[in-house]
């Protein structure tokens, strides 16, 4: 194997496959942050078909590697020009690691890099990168857990609900399969037989813990007194974050559900293995879908909380704020929920407005106001002033001109005698 590094992508991840020292250099050209893949799983979805080994090998002795893709680092990509499958939307290329360019585009034809076969492969090479995403989330998801004061673990042991209990057994039941898995390399008759009849176990606590989740939003709509809305609002505190825990390992749980799946299509129906992966997609979005819709609701609540209460800080200095802050813990539960299940959502925090600050508004305002007043009655003051001015001028001059004429009226007689 030269310098040449092959490059697998689809929607959420890169694989980076070649000499090690050439792969390294990529990534570090790039600035990609990685994370080793053993060979087994490449090999065993390329198969044993003639003209494979080879890649198998080829794989084995070099390095793989695998990148979790971003907006930016999806846009440093593109400038590769990979060549997308219509078939599975996977986009692939050779990279020549001395220059730095394309140097041949691979669609699992003869001599076209170091993967070889037919494009059932790449069907195969599909479903290994979306297990690699899926079981990255899984890491992220399990790093989420380990960072809430309640551990879910904890919240689900502490549940008497029948849903949660059975979810106990059936979280346990999957872990087991996942470590045959990797032990083995594929997912046996056995081995499937004991988790295919947990998804239904899962989606129904998802669904419980959903609805908890809608009854806390609810419960928030209700209240129309501010001791109230308080009172709700630091329960919302405590219990969203139980839930959004509890959902969190449900949807962990149907990832891990998902790479077993498409390990045993793998194995037993090869032929259906992508529009099985493209069903499991499709699925996957959909569920994130239900729960953003769900707890962006719960945000939406606790935001307008956050409101009403800043509004009647006047006259409930201690319990408006308490709401506040009680909003924003649920509003940035909610957020760091939503980034470590890759769901897009704006945050708003609402900022407490203190006693003092609503207090020194009303006085600005009733100065103004007052001001406003003194002004127009200092104005209709004047005005009255003129007027009152006007009419006694008006007065002093009629009583003048009468005076004058009665004086002459006087004088005429006394002239002619």
């Amino acid at each position: 194997m030269d310098d040449a590094i092959q490059l697998i992508r689809d929607g959420d991840g890169l694989a980076v496959i070649g000499n090690q020292a050439a792969v390294e250099r990529f990534l570090i050209s790039e600035g990609l942050p990685s994370q080793h893949l053993g060979p087994r799983r490449f090999r065993s979805a390329l198969g044993n078909a003639a003209g494979v080994a080879q890649a198998g090998s080829d794989i084995a002795a070099g390095s793989s590697r695998w990148v979790k893709l971003t907006k930016e680092s999806a846009r440093s990509i593109d400038k590769y020009g990979l060549r997308e499958s219509a078939t599975t939307g996977l986009s692939t290329g050779v990279l020549n690691g001395g220059k730095g360019r394309i140097k041949g585009f691979v669609e699992f034809t003869k001599g076209a890099g170091p993967l070889r076969g037919n494009p059932a492969q790449l069907a195969n090479i599909a479903a290994v990168m979306a297990q690699l995403a899926m079981q990255q989330a899984m890491d992220e998801i399990t790093d989420y857990l380990a960072t809430i004061d309640e551990k879910v673990d904890d919240v689900l042991r502490t549940q008497e609900d029948d849903a949660l209990s059975k979810m106990v057994g059936a979280e346990f039941v999957i872990e087991e399969a996942m470590t045959i898995r990797d032990e083995v390399g594929r997912v046996s008759d056995i081995t499937w037989s004991k988790v295919q009849a947990t998804p239904e176990t899962i989606a129904t606590t998802q669904v419980y813990a959903l609805r908890r989740l809608d009854a806390l939003a609810e419960k928030m709509e209700r209240k129309a007194k501010i001791g109230e809305l308080a009172a709700a609002a630091e329960e919302a505190e405590s219990k969203a974050r139980q839930w959004l825990a509890v959902l969190a390992r449900c949807f962990q749980l149907q990832d891990a559900i998902a790479v077993l799946e498409l390990d045993r299509v793998l194995d037993a129906a090869p032929e259906e293995l992508e529009l099985h992966r493209a069903g499991i997609r499709i699925a996957r979005r959909n569920r994130l879908d239900l729960i953003s819709r769900s707890t962006e609701r719960l945000v939406a609540r606790m935001n307008a909380a956050s409101d009403e209460a800043n509004a009647k800080v006047l006259l409930h200095p201690t319990k408006s704020p308490a709401v506040v802050r009680s909003s924003n813990q649920v509003v940035a539960g909610v957020h760091d929920f939503h980034g470590r299940l890759g769901i897009e959502s704006g945050r708003r925090s609402s900022e407490t407005r203190r006693w003092t600050a609503a207090a020194a508004e009303v006085r600005n305002k009733a100065l103004e106001t007052g001001a406003k007043g003194v002004g127009a009655a200092r104005s209709l003051g004047n005005e009255t002033l003129g007027r009152a001015g006007s009419v006694k001028d008006k007065l002093a001059g009629g009583i003048t001109e009468r005076a004058r004429r009665r004086r002459g009226d006087e004088e005429e007689p006394g002239a002619e005698g």
